[in-house]
């Protein structure tokens, strides 16, 4: 496994935390989808397909640029969330919701206009992804890897209520799960792996066109939401708290209501940044199964 040394992927890592995703993570930049759309050119009739597409928060947003969207995801109750956001926006027709792992691909899914990336492709085998990936795609076909923009400095000058105490919560974290991250069964002492770059080069696809979607908008957060935050990530998922579990969520939410008595935070989205990728006219051989 790529992501990191002596780290094995096991179907834990995101347990339990489908149902606090959409409520807790961030938000991407709100202009997004218009700034994919002038790079892509989208006809709205070609195929896109999200690996590693958690409650399907990217295919929805990107859903009117295509004509079919597949999402893919080893995590049921990432798929079971992604099934029910597109039925609550009527998109269920041009939608489908894959359970697999990115390793298993190409899962006779066809062939693809875009694939996508949302913060996913560090959890995986990435060579090996990488390579069925860009054999999925069309001739001139893109990879789009799209994250937060790493290292900004987010400031709530001018906001009516205090910072959300994110390091505050995580030494809370640590308290209670000891100072290594948890990732699975497993843990991540040095975290996940960079160096994407290389890894796509290696397979063949040629750029990247680097965009940054601006952020700064105002965000107002309750203790829920914070809470749901905690829960949604992979490192404070809410199985690895076992039986310490409602101490740990009653401990979060003392601390944020010393912070904040009204029980409102602060925050401004983050910055959206993206990479573009393209198929090349010829690249590696595949890489062989495993």
């Amino acid at each position: 496994m790529d992501a990191a040394a002596g780290w094995e992927w096991d179907d834990t890592l995101f347990s339990g935390t489908a149902a606090y995703y959409r409520r807790g993570r961030l938000p991407y930049a709100p202009g997004l989808a218009d700034a994919l759309a002038e790079i892509l050119k989208p006809d709205g009739r070609g195929r896109l397909v999200d690996v590693g597409c958690g409650p399907g928060t990217l295919a929805l947003t990107l859903a009117h640029l295509f004509g079919d969207i597949v999402g893919v995801d080893p995590d049921g109750g990432m798929i079971t969330e992604a099934g029910r956001a597109a039925a609550d926006a009527g998109m269920t027709g041009k939608l489908r919701w894959v359970r697999a792992r990115a390793e298993e691909l190409p899962a006779d899914l066809g062939a693809f206009d875009v694939a996508i990336f949302g913060q996913s492709f560090h959890w995986m085998d990435r060579d090996l992804v990488a390579a069925s990936v860009r054999d999925m795609l069309r001739p001139g076909g893109a990879l789009v890897h799209i994250s937060d923009l790493k290292n900004e400095h987010r400031t709530i000058d001018g906001l009516p209520h205090p910072a959300v105490p994110y390091e505050s919560v995580e030494d809370l974290i640590r308290h209670y799960l000891g100072p290594v991250r948890r990732a699975g069964r497993g843990v991540l002492p040095q975290g996940t792996p960079g160096g994407e770059a290389a890894v796509l080069t290696r397979a063949g696809f040629t750029g990247p066109r680097r965009l940054v979607v601006p952020g700064g908008q105002a965000l107002e957060r309750t203790y829920d939401d914070v809470v749901a935050w905690v829960f949604s990530m992979s490192f404070s998922a809410p199985h690895l708290f076992g039986t310490s579990r409602e101490d740990f969520e009653a401990d979060v939410r003392r601390l944020l209501c010393r912070v904040s008595p009204s029980g409102r935070f602060s925050e401004r989205r983050p910055s959206t940044e993206v990479f573009v990728w393209r198929k090349g006219p010829a690249g590696p051989p595949s890489a062989p199964a495993r």
